[in-house]
């Protein structure tokens, strides 16, 4: 079997562009007309340059290439141009036509999976996701989804919404937005809100709900840990990316001084960036993006060094389906599994992007035992909404 051909698509994300602004996927073929799907996560350039980089990478070397042999494919697309180092931009176009590969292998088969790299753990998989502005609430009041976070009122109704849904646990960042002069250190007024936002979403939910403080690096060191100082009588799951994750032994240095478990792994690639959190014991929980960290192998090694330092996995979301599919995949054969992100439960537009929805039920994922991903991509649909636009918006250079 050979890989003989190649497309891909960027595809627009509706309003309210829950999962992001665009996704891009691709498709593998092989000479027997098996067809794999993969998704390219978090490449800092605009999408329609991102395909460019996927035809160079699969002109050079996938074409021609047998899908099963997915180990030394990864090995010679990390080695190329002499770099063998972790890279955002090679890592997310190698974790596309990984995880195609893989479902090209898995349909072959006719097997899922998680079939292939160990079998079925888990028979469902826990579930959370971001609370998102209702509808009217961005219509009438012109909020950001993410505006709401900071907000002592509309916080706890929208967490106490996702309850009533099935949720057991739900995600917001109380402490604002991120600038690109992160980490800075809180006012005490931030530091008040983001204490009160999380007292009133406890209060909301109850014990119905773990509450997942989903912080985005904008912290210092110092500021981190007075936040959690403040936090940790609401008992949340974690405390995520406290300060950036260029610096592991900051990180390390927050996990030590608070009781709230730290997540982090989003922005990291490959599993040499994430042994180092495990060396320096700075997190308790990884958040690996399938899409960006090198693909599915990859992340089940990484699930593996995981597993030995008694620390969990979550991977990461926010990003299309297929980068969901893929999650599932490696959350379904990993023991040490603790929650999946969900974009709410899988619908809207992010059902109508697959033939078959991803299964939601009652705050769980239920595994797909079709083969491969479990899912295809409905590849009318994605034709029928192209992206014509750039790269997210920069980050600011102001925190307020």
């Amino acid at each position: 079997m050979k890989i003989t051909d190649l497309k891909t698509y960027v595809v627009g994300n509706p309003p309210p562009h829950h999962g992001g602004q665009y996704f891009v996927f691709l498709k593998l073929t092989t000479d027997d007309n098996i067809k794999g799907f993969g998704e390219v996560y978090g490449v800092p350039f605009s999408p329609h340059k991102v395909t460019q980089l996927i035809e160079d990478l699969v002109e050079r070397y996938v074409i021609g290439w047998d899908p099963f042999k997915i180990e030394l494919l990864w090995r010679t697309i990390y080695s190329s141009g002499y770099s063998q180092h972790p890279d955002l931009t090679t890592q997310g176009v190698l974790s596309g036509i990984e995880i195609a590969c893989w479902d090209i292998v898995g349909k072959a088969l006719n097997q899922p999976i998680y079939n292939l790299l160990g079998g079925q753990v888990h028979e469902k998989l826990r579930s959370y996701t971001y609370l998102y502005a209702a509808p009217q609430t961005v219509l009438s009041e012109g909020r950001r989804a993410t505006s709401i976070h900071t907000d002592p009122e509309i916080a706890p109704e929208r967490a106490a919404y996702y309850a009533e849904q099935g949720f057991t646990a739900v995600k917001f960042d109380p402490v604002g937005p991120m600038s690109a002069l992160d980490p800075r250190q809180l006012s005490l007024e931030v530091l008040e809100n983001a204490e009160l936002v999380t007292k009133n979403v406890r209060e909301a939910v109850g014990s119905r709900c773990d509450l997942l403080i989903g912080t985005h690096g904008q912290m210092t060191t110092s500021s981190a840990i007075r936040l959690a100082r403040r936090l940790e009588q609401f008992d949340p799951l974690w405390f995520e990316e406290p300060v950036p994750p260029e610096n592991r032994s900051e990180m390390a240095r927050v996990a030590r001084f608070t009781t709230i478990p730290v997540a982090t792994g989003e922005r990291l690639t490959t599993k040499y960036e994430f042994v180092e959190l495990l060396e320096k014991q700075a997190a308790a929980i990884l958040q690996p993006a399938l899409a960006r960290v090198g693909g599915i192998l990859e992340a089940k090694k990484i699930a593996g060094m995981a597993e030995a330092h008694y620390v969990q996995i979550a991977p990461h979301l926010y990003c299309g389906p297929l980068e969901a599919a893929a999650n599932i995949q490696i959350a379904t054969c990993s023991p040490n599994f603790l929650i999946q992100e969900s974009i709410e439960t899988f619908g809207g537009f992010y059902a109508e992007l697959l033939n078959e929805p991803i299964k939601w039920e009652d705050g769980y994922i239920i595994p797909p035992d079709k083969p491969g991903l479990g899912v295809e991509l409905n590849e009318e649909v994605a034709a029928q909404h192209p992206y014509e636009g750039t790269i997210f918006p920069p980050m600011a250079t102001r925190s307020e």
